[in-house]
């Protein structure tokens, strides 16, 4: 859908920059990115830098950025939605109802990008902006650096360590959806999809996974 996007805007000063965010190395995230034949840009972040410069939780997120080099949409949810809560975990499938519902969705999430880029709609003023940026508490910017920590000894075969780092990353920013991914990621590719991630998701009770962005088409 991306390149379909950055196909029709691409000659009005616009530019796709998609991000994997892999602490495994780039080998693992290369063929997601060959097998998309993206002609935008497309960088691999093992460190997860981007989710700390920009208070990312989940993925996938988006930020806007203008001409100026200016935020004019904080991070938000690039058109993801909560539907995958009520999959069959059995089948791995949504009814017909909430597959058109998420596809909607990103549709909407399409069109709104379209609609900035060509009429500066949904851009928000400045202090409008910066209100809607996620805030760096001292515990969140301790997670982080916990974080960085357990993957660099993941990569040093100092397994137990990375772990205790790893899970004291997620108790102090649990919010992060990201780190407790890329952690259980570390310990065995499929974790971050397996049971216990849906017993996480499941105690959010009505919180959402993916927070509706503040645009037409998506409920409040």
């Amino acid at each position: 859908m991306w390149q379909a996007l950055y196909d029709e805007l691409k000659t009005k000063d616009f530019m796709i920059v998609a991000v994997a965010e892999e602490s495994r190395g780039a080998d693992h995230a290369r063929p997601w990115i060959e097998q998309a034949k993206a002609d935008y840009w497309c960088l691999i972040d093992t460190d997860h830098r981007l989710a700390e410069l920009y208070g990312m939780v989940n993925v996938p997120q988006s930020v806007w950025i203008d001409a100026a080099g200016r935020i004019v949409r904080p991070p938000e949810t690039a058109g993801s939605t909560d539907h995958f809560r009520r999959m069959d975990l059995a089948t791995r499938t949504l009814t017909p109802e909430d597959q058109a519902a998420r596809a909607a969705a990103r549709a909407a999430y399409l069109d709104a990008v379209k609609q900035w880029v060509l009429t500066g709609a949904h851009a928000l003023e400045p202090d409008a902006a910066n209100r809607k940026l996620p805030r760096v508490t001292p515990e969140i910017a301790r997670a982080h650096a916990h974080f960085r920590l357990g993957v660099w000894l993941r990569r040093h075969g100092r397994d137990a360590e990375a772990d205790r780092q790893l899970a004291e990353a997620s108790r102090l920013h649990p919010d992060s959806w990201n780190m407790w991914r890329q952690a259980a990621d570390l310990v065995a590719v499929g974790n971050a999809g397996g049971p216990e991630f849906w017993q996480r998701v499941r105690a959010l009770g009505d919180r959402p996974y993916y927070p509706p962005p503040d645009l037409p088409g998506f409920p409040r």
